[in-house]
């Protein structure tokens, strides 16, 4: 089972009153900023993730999020460069996973492509292609995409992004959304076969898309795995099934946020406030109108969202003030001793096939002391004893770089073609 250690660099220090009065998105007024936790938070940010690679993790993730103050990581190719830079001149053998630069708003998606083939030269060999479909406020809002054309342009985006990786020859791309007289990149990634990975909510769509094109699924706990987890992955073998594509562990990701404390009570002591605040300022303070800005969604996709919604996954609606003990209750947190975090994390991959945990040991108003103490004792104390889980460990990993281990498989096959 691989284990990665998660990124988001969100704002510390908001006010208390910060999600009655604003949101975590788009219109949050800079004001609220001091310039120097700013750059200290990136800092923190980037000591973070490095600490997690020297200390013995799989892998580093992080993401991308446009005028967003719960993760101020506009590009996080500028991230995975950096990253990929310094593991390798430390001789750090880790993957490094931008879970996403979000196709459905890119313009420029060869730009994109450019971007992830330099961080497979700089990092030699050890990139996770992220490519979420994208938060439809950050496409629709922040770059002007109309809704209807989300998904198509992320397809689309796709498959000029593929392309221009493995053809060894310039060629035309003529699409609704690009038209590009010719097509060569420099550099072309190191990777024969690059791990691409797509991260979803629980939308069928999504599911079939990663599947079809043997892309890894992903899939964000923080909407409470004791509420949606269990529904999210059953349906996702569901449609494996459907498409006769057999059961395999390592395709599927879990993201959850994890705090371990020498105690239950004192995990829950010291890490409720900082969780309290990455919910409550965070994702529960974006307008959930925002993200499901119609047109954004396909006809089953809302079906299913819907269903999701039915009973206690309105939780997504409770995170705007949600307490640590409705968060801990929902499982949208792992939080305890190590034990505790061993066995809850080990359920999870047991209990939903998962071969690969994403935990985010960095969260919310954490102070980087804190951080520094959460990922020592999860690497010293909880990543020895999920070592001991086999789940995946008897299927190939075709979603893992092979310089890591791996043994990747083209993607893509349903995209490919001209355009």
């Amino acid at each position: 089972m691989k284990i990665v250690a998660f990124a988001q660099n969100q704002y510390r220090k908001f006010p208390d009153d910060f999600e009655d009065r604003h949101e975590g998105t788009v219109t949050t007024p800079y004001a609220l900023a001091e310039p120097g936790e700013v750059r200290a938070a990136f800092r923190d940010y980037l000591d973070y993730i490095m600490q997690a690679a020297r200390l013995g993790f799989d892998g580093v993730a992080f993401t991308e999020h446009a005028q967003t103050t719960y993760d101020m990581t506009a590009n996080p190719s500028l991230i995975g460069s950096a990253i990929g830079y310094a593991t390798e001149t430390e001789g750090l053998d880790v993957a490094v996973y931008p879970v996403g630069r979000s196709l459905g708003k890119a313009r420029e998606p060869v730009r994109v492509a450019e971007e992830y083939a330099m961080i497979d030269c700089i990092s030699g060999g050890r990139l996770m292609a992220g490519f979420p479909v994208g938060l439809m406020f950050d496409a629709a809002i922040n770059n002007g995409v109309p809704p209807i054309e989300v998904r198509r342009r992320y397809e689309e985006n796709m498959r000029l992004v593929l392309r221009a990786w493995s053809d060894p020859e310039p060629f035309a791309w003529n699409g609704r959304f690009t038209q590009l007289p010719s097509v060569n990149i420099w550099p072309r990634p190191l990777q024969k076969a690059l791990p691409v990975w797509i991260t979803g909510v629980g939308n069928p769509a999504t599911m079939r898309l990663a599947l079809e094109n043997n892309f890894g699924f992903n899939y964000f706990g923080w909407f409470g795995s004791e509420l949606t987890a269990s529904r999210v992955f059953a349906r996702f073998r569901e449609v494996a099934d459907a498409a006769g594509i057999p059961a395999n562990p390592n395709r599927l990701a879990f993201m959850a946020s994890v705090c371990v404390g020498e105690t239950d009570e004192e995990a829950e002591r010291v890490y409720g406030p900082h969780l309290e605040y990455f919910f409550n300022k965070g994702p529960g303070a974006t307008s959930l109108g925002k993200l499901a800005i119609p047109g954004g969604i396909s006809l089953p996709g809302i079906r299913f969202l819907l269903e999701d919604q039915a009973g206690d996954f309105g939780f997504a609606h409770e995170m705007r003030h949600a307490g640590i003990g409705r968060i801990l209750e929902v499982g949208a947190a792992v939080v305890g001793s190590p034990a505790t975090v061993a066995e809850r994390l080990a359920g999870i991959a047991r209990g939903y096939g998962v071969g690969n945990l994403v935990v985010m040991l960095k969260m919310g108003s954490m102070p980087r002391d804190l951080v520094a103490d959460n990922v020592e004792r999860f690497a010293a104390s909880v990543l020895p004893r999920l070592r001991a889980e086999t789940m995946g460990d008897d299927a190939p990993h075709r979603w893992w770089p092979e310089r890591l281990g791996g043994s990747p498989e083209p993607a893509g096959a349903a995209l490919r073609g001209a355009a």
